[in-house]
């Protein structure tokens, strides 16, 4: 492989300036473009680049993926190929564990990131039963709707030809989610930052807190006003965040 797959890595704002790539993560159901915004604000210091996952949007043709492990692996063998510039992952919700597991990844085949923000997701060793993934179309939209709050993200499940076009993904991503076995393994080395919502229904702040087991690096727990989504109600506060943390990165090769 030559270089990343654009299949998978959607860039939408060039930052020749940068001196590191951010790779961001989406939300179970959500897609690349949701993180256009990051893109914009933070392109004149950072490469900001989106995965795209199977089976949505341009890719709605191609096969979901129910198995996290194997999305990880994909999303690293992406990454892998970035070239010379530090890479630092962003996830949410879903994508904080995508971004960890792609995290153990890369490490375990030396290209060490620089940093893994994990967002709007309890620790993988705080998990616990659950079946989201189980519910009628009615009550899975639901449940999205009550995360969603006022942010609007869920707010194109009101439409049923998008619903119809939505649900199997987040069927999916839901599935994946919660049939994801946590392994036991090594910390990471790399700093961890969580971001977690004040009044998020999912993630209480001792689950948030519990991220610091998975490193061995520096590690802190942001708390913003706001529900599940408030990355998208707080966007300006959570990348001014990401910003001051990775514009001092080296820039020595991976």
């Amino acid at each position: 492989m030559n270089g990343p797959d654009p299949r998978w890595i959607r860039r939408y704002h060039r930052g020749p300036e940068a001196a590191v790539t951010l790779v961001c993560l989406a939300h179970a159901g959500g897609s690349a473009n949701f993180f256009y915004p990051f893109s914009a604000a933070l392109s004149r210091s950072v490469d900001v680049v989106a995965v795209q996952y199977p089976g949505r949007q341009d890719r709605h043709d191609e096969p979901q993926v129910d198995n996290l492990a194997a999305l990880a692996a994909a999303v690293a063998e992406q990454v892998a190929v970035f070239g010379p510039r530090p890479v630092a992952l962003f996830g949410h919700s879903m994508g904080a564990l995508v971004g960890y597991e792609t995290a153990r990844l890369l490490e375990q085949a030396g290209h060490q990131p620089t940093h893994l923000f994990a967002s709007g997701r309890r620790a993988p060793s705080t998990s616990r039963p659950e079946a989201v993934h189980r519910l009628s179309d009615n009550r899975l939209v639901a449940h999205v709707q009550e995360l969603d709050g006022d942010a609007g993200v869920a707010e194109a499940l009101n439409d049923p030809d998008v619903r119809a076009m939505a649900l199997p993904a987040l069927r999916t991503d839901y599935r994946a989610v919660e049939t994801y076995p946590v392994t036991a393994g090594p910390p990471l080395h790399c700093p961890i930052t969580v971001l977690t919502g004040r009044d998020d229904p999912v993630v209480s702040a001792a689950e948030a807190a519990a991220w610091q087991g998975h490193t061995l690096g520096s590690f802190e727990c942001l708390t913003f006003p706001g529900r599940h989504f408030f990355v998208a109600t707080h966007r300006d506060a959570v990348v001014s965040e990401i910003e001051r943390r990775l514009v001092a990165v080296p820039t020595a090769p991976r």
